[in-house]
């Protein structure tokens, strides 16, 4: 008799094994069926090295920008490079920002926001000067804006920069 119950307790065992697989990789399929953990922090999305070497002429390099304004994401770290299609004038409302349009490889125009109390500005810039950048993207309907292309001072937010004419502004 004990040699039955000990034989049912284990079947027991190995089906409660079984099911709490199942419900395992069932959840699993739900959650990257759906893009992720709600709530998790966006992964960095950084184009390919030749984005920040490579040409920008025929669509050449492999521009992150287009898929995150498809999927309408926001506050996503991205590298990037762009041709200066429009030289805006200055946002003077608080921190000032030098601010200007960018057409990326895959044909999305965004504003670039450039902190210029705390990174120099990019004297002289003009439209068809190439920008490579890293900062955090924010969707809107009109292509989106890449801002935080600047150190932190406090030292809490990954430091973003702006190439521009071999330089470095961050």
């Amino acid at each position: 008799m004990r040699a039955d119950r000990l034989g049912a307790v284990t079947q027991r065992a190995r089906w409660t094994t079984i099911l709490v697989v199942v419900a395992l990789v069932a959840l699993a399929v739900l959650v990257i069926g759906r893009g992720g953990i709600p709530g998790a922090l966006p992964a960095a999305v950084v184009a390919s090295p030749s984005a920040t070497s490579g040409s920008v002429a025929g669509g050449s390099v492999d521009d992150p920008i287009p898929a995150l304004y498809h999927d309408r994401r926001s506050g996503v770290e991205v590298q990037g490079t762009g041709v200066v299609t429009r030289v805006l004038p200055d946002d003077l409302d608080g921190s000032r920002h030098q601010k200007f349009i960018l057409t990326t490889p895959g044909g999305v125009s965004i504003l670039v926001a450039h902190n210029i109390d705390i990174a120099p500005r990019l004297d002289g810039l003009s439209t068809g000067d190439r920008v490579d950048f890293l900062g955090d993207y924010e969707w809107s309907d009109r292509g989106g804006t890449v801002h935080w292309t600047h150190h932190d001072p406090s030292g809490r937010h990954q430091a973003g920069w702006l190439r521009w004419n071999g330089r470095m502004f961050s």
